[in-house]
């Protein structure tokens, strides 16, 4: 066994026997880094699930009403609707077996892939299906319907529509708002173009001129691309198996599914990058730290999640993490210290 390979095993064990006092001083446990740190409020959600269950708690968003939204691939209720104290308000849903991702327009609509149906669902909030995408066939770039495997959307404020097809073929399908199919790009290969389990998108605004910012999880990293398509950089995190990319305010949020392989089971965490692209905190992880510029490699510190599978960041900068294959649980909330 090497050194580094000794003090990882070290500190996971520490990190297990950790885990296993957090509840007799939980409101003393902090987590994360730098000026990105908060606590875990063990009593959001805290609701008995046989009423309400779930299988994966995939994606949530906020609405502008103040509801948090979570989709869920459970078909006695596809999607959730709780207040900020963890309140179930109402649910609908049984349509989506393979509900996996969840985007909310600018005019309060909901975006949601299901990757059994092969589908993506342009749908009201309260459960009306507005219009449903099948396989782009007529892209040439698929044979079958099956080679379709949407995980993530995201829209333009003019309503233009980004398709990851991050469990299928890997390419980004660019909608425009009339629904015609302005572009595709992306796919499998072995480029800085091409990606590799693409499992979300988001729009970059943060800067003056828009810009995608992809997963390509299976390489541990993101990559950023212009809304036209064409690769401008990758944004590596080592050892992390990075989910969709959340931008709020001046950061990028994401759930880590696994750290190392992607066959490391209950090995996530978190992560928050900042403007520059820089990782600053990660909950449930190691402190970040750089070579120059180049991030050390990443890995769990601590169990406190099993399969984060996407981060929601509310008005007052709470984290809200929902996970996948980990024995059903509600999301979990964060409040931010300092």
């Amino acid at each position: 066994m090497d050194r580094r390979t000794f003090l990882i095993d070290i500190s996971l064990l520490m990190a297990s026997t950790y885990a296993m006092n957090m509840g007799k001083n939980n409101d003393e446990t902090i987590f994360g880094h730098g000026n990105k740190k908060y606590r875990w409020d063990r009593s959001w959600a805290s609701i008995n699930n046989q009423k309400l269950p779930v299988k994966d708690c995939h994606e949530m968003v906020f609405s502008s009403k103040g509801d948090i939204i979570l989709l869920t691939n459970e078909t006695k209720n596809n999607v959730i609707f709780f207040d900020k104290n963890g309140k179930i308000k109402s649910s609908w849903g049984h349509q989506f077996p393979g509900g996996h991702g969840l985007s909310l327009t600018s005019d309060q609509t909901l975006f949601i892939t299901d990757t059994e149906t092969h589908q993506v669902h342009h749908t009201s909030i309260e459960g009306a299906i507005i219009k449903t995408w099948n396989a782009p066939i007529e892209t040439g770039k698929y044979q079958s319907s099956t080679q379709f495997v949407p995980t993530e959307t995201a829209i333009t404020l003019n309503g233009e529509v980004y398709v990851a097809d991050g469990y299928g073929s890997q390419y980004i399908i660019h909608y425009a708002a009339d629904g015609h199919i302005k572009n595709i790009f992306g796919g499998r290969g072995d480029e800085p173009k091409h990606l590799d389990n693409a499992h979300g998108i988001c729009i970059d605004y943060r800067n003056p001129t828009p810009t995608l910012i992809i997963t390509d999880r299976n390489r541990c990293c993101f990559k950023r691309f212009s809304m036209n398509g064409e690769y401008i950089e990758t944004i590596a995190i080592p050892g992390a198996n990075v989910c969709r990319p959340v931008i709020k305010g001046d950061y990028l949020y994401a759930a880590v599914l696994t750290s190392g392989s992607t066959s490391n089971a209950n090995t996530g965490f978190v992560i928050i990058l900042d403007k520059n692209n820089k990782l600053v905190s990660a909950i449930g992880g190691a402190t970040p730290s750089y070579d120059d510029n180049t991030c050390k490699n990443m890995y769990q510190t601590i169990q406190l999640f099993k399969h984060p599978h996407d981060v929601m960041v509310d008005n007052e900068d709470n984290l809200y993490v929902c996970q996948w294959n980990s024995g059903q649980v509600y999301p979990y909330k964060f409040t931010p210290i300092g």
